[in-house]
């Protein structure tokens, strides 16, 4: 009996060892797009972050413009008071959300793109956020294949140069028809660059690929300082965007493929409301993804 209670205490003292191990075990880190969003002004998007218990906000734009360099509350006179909000709030801006794209062969359309991708830049130095997100985007079936992969792969190492003195990071979007995993590496390969990276969006590659998310992560990890997390059914019928836990996607092994390769960046959500007025109302959907995310490492 005498060993039996000393088992009984030493193993019970073990086991609070390891409660207290996991309990001491550093959180998630999440965020939000205002994507999911549109409707509310940037106040509410500060206080509504903070009340859901998010540390992160991700800027795809405020109240549905998305032109965020010629936004008021980046201006010169503005930007240190917004800068301020957001501190004060315990939040961290930690993405911005350009629709830069980065396929195009013509001159005049590259230019563009790009101007719009280095403006993004100077501003997420000027509020400490440490990358910006461009598209790849498309394979125009006017333009060779190759040529336009190429087209991607000089346009990432130009704004990774453009970006290297500004402590940000050009993230490509696994998007659009770039969307394959081999395509992807070969992108980052060629790219080779310390200020480029990735935002991964697991459920874009999947619903056309159906690759598995844990094969492409362990492929594609290297690159990933990003993700862009949804849920969805996807049928015959298309895609209908649902809250977290009630679509099909994958998610449970995306999440899992991410922790356990230890992704320390921040699992931000996309709630595609701007472009899908019909689904839930941000006030629902939102806090909903920061309580239930946290079951799926339980």
């Amino acid at each position: 009996m005498k060993n039996r209670r000393e088992f009984l205490k030493q193993s019970s003292g073990l086991f609070g060892l390891a409660a207290l191990h996991v309990s001491k075990a550093p959180k998630a880190r999440l965020s939000f797009s205002t994507l999911g969003c549109p409707s509310w002004d940037f106040s509410q998007v500060v206080q509504r972050a903070a009340e859901y218990k998010y540390s992160g906000i991700e800027i795809r734009g405020i109240k549905g413009d998305l032109d965020l360099p010629a936004n008021p509350l980046f201006s010169p006179t503005t930007i240190s008071s917004t800068r301020r909000r957001v501190r004060d709030a315990g939040l961290k801006i930690v993405n911005l959300g350009s629709s830069a794209n980065m396929h195009f062969l013509d001159p005049k359309k590259r230019q563009s793109n790009m101007d719009e991708a280095k403006k993004y830049i100077e501003l997420a130095s000027r509020l400490s956020c440490p990358f910006i997100r461009v598209f790849p985007n498309d394979l125009p079936k006017d333009q060779p294949e190759k040529e336009t992969v190429n087209a991607i792969i000089q346009s990432l190492i130009d704004l990774g140069d453009f970006a290297t003195s500004s402590g940000v990071k050009v993230l490509l979007e696994s998007h659009g028809k770039i969307i394959k995993s081999d395509m992807l590496l070969h992108i980052m390969q060629e790219t080779n660059h310390a200020h480029v990276g990735l935002v991964w969006d697991f459920f874009n590659m999947w619903s056309i690929t159906k690759e598995p998310p844990a094969q492409v992560y362990a492929l594609l990890k290297k690159y990933i300082l990003h993700t862009h997390i949804k849920d969805a059914i996807v049928s015959d019928a298309g895609e209908k965007y649902t809250l977290i836990g009630e679509g099909n996607a994958p998610l449970s092994e995306a999440l899992h493929a991410l922790k356990a390769g230890g992704y320390s960046g921040y699992y931000s959500f996309e709630w595609e409301k701007l472009w899908h007025p019909e689904i839930q109302e941000p006030e629902i959907a939102i806090p909903h993804f920061s309580k239930k995310i946290s079951t799926y490492w339980q």
